[in-house]
């Protein structure tokens, strides 16, 4: 296994907002010494109905960097979203910061840019964003040390971002009794994410592991967002206790077989692939469009 430059005395500070409308966790990220922070994963409120954008949830999160003093430096996608829409334009354009995400983007953009029939008017090199991460690369938040792990399966664009004793997950793990994400969009592939899955159990067993996501284990309990490597290798009902990459394989496949595609997967693939701008037609005005019998 890789070794990993993690120190496990270094604590950032952890600052959860939950989205109800998506179950999708936004975290800020500071260093304590310098007010440094990032924002990972945020939302931008859609109305599907309506087609109505709005920004409560991002709101909520600016207003606690500007409450607290802190400084935004980095706003981080752990992969191309397929369940809510970024709001890190949004937030850029109030904060600064960077927005960055996995250089592997760029094959979301390819598949995508066909399946909207985008044209060549976009851009598919990832210009959208301001940096894109390669597996291993290095970034600092203040004086933190962030450093990234490509972590392929569920989206090819996926990726861990450790900082400290905290690792930001993704969609690459959800909670112990909730399991893994599926595998089956375009570009997903159970195998891959199998092996993601094993670098993140290798890290320290007392590392905190953030999902972006919960779903209460379908009701059963609240929800909760937050475990630690040695949770999930023990307790994680698809991968733990040794669970080999064939039977994984096989209940990854199965279980993708009988889920529905995401509510707001269609907008949001469209939005997110430009780095959370909404796409305009050719009269500049704000427009998603609904390709028919595409997936």
């Amino acid at each position: 296994m890789t070794e990993y430059p993690i120190d496990m005395t270094v604590k950032p500070v952890v600052t959860s907002f939950f989205d109800q409308a998506t179950n999708t966790v936004t975290y800020i990220v500071s260093d304590p010494d310098t007010k440094a922070c990032a924002v990972i994963d945020s939302v931008m409120d859609f109305d599907h109905a309506s087609g109505r954008i709005s920004f409560a949830q991002a709101d909520s999160v600016i207003e606690h960097i500007r409450s607290n003093d802190l400084e935004l430096q980095w706003i981080i996608e752990t992969h191309v979203h397929a369940d809510h829409l970024s709001a890190a334009p949004y937030i850029q354009d109030r904060l600064g910061g960077k927005i960055g995400i996995s250089e592997k983007v760029l094959e979301i953009q390819e598949v995508f840019g066909k399946v909207f029939n985008e044209g060549t008017e976009f851009r598919r090199d990832g210009s959208q964003f301001d940096c894109l991460f390669k597996d291993g690369d290095n970034y600092q938040i203040g004086d933190l040390k962030a450093f990234t792990i490509s972590t392929p399966g569920h989206t090819p664009a996926c990726m861990v971002h450790v900082v400290g004793d905290a690792a930001f997950v993704g969609d690459t793990l959800f909670m112990p009794d909730s399991g893994s994400a599926r595998a089956d969009f375009p570009g997903g592939d159970a195998g891959l994410l199998y092996d993601s899955i094993q670098k993140v159990l290798s890290l320290p067993d007392s590392l905190r592991l953030f999902m972006c996501h919960d779903y209460g284990a379908g009701g059963s309990r609240e929800m909760i967002w937050e475990t630690t490597v040695k949770e999930e290798r023990d307790s994680n009902i698809h991968v733990g206790r040794g669970k080999s990459r064939e039977d994984f394989v096989k209940l990854r496949t199965a279980r993708d077989a009988t889920l529905s595609m995401p509510t707001l997967i269609l907008p949001s693939l469209q939005v997110n692939m430009r780095a959370g701008e909404v796409p305009t037609d050719e009269d500049g005005a704000p427009m998603l469009k609904l390709p028919v019998n595409r997936f």
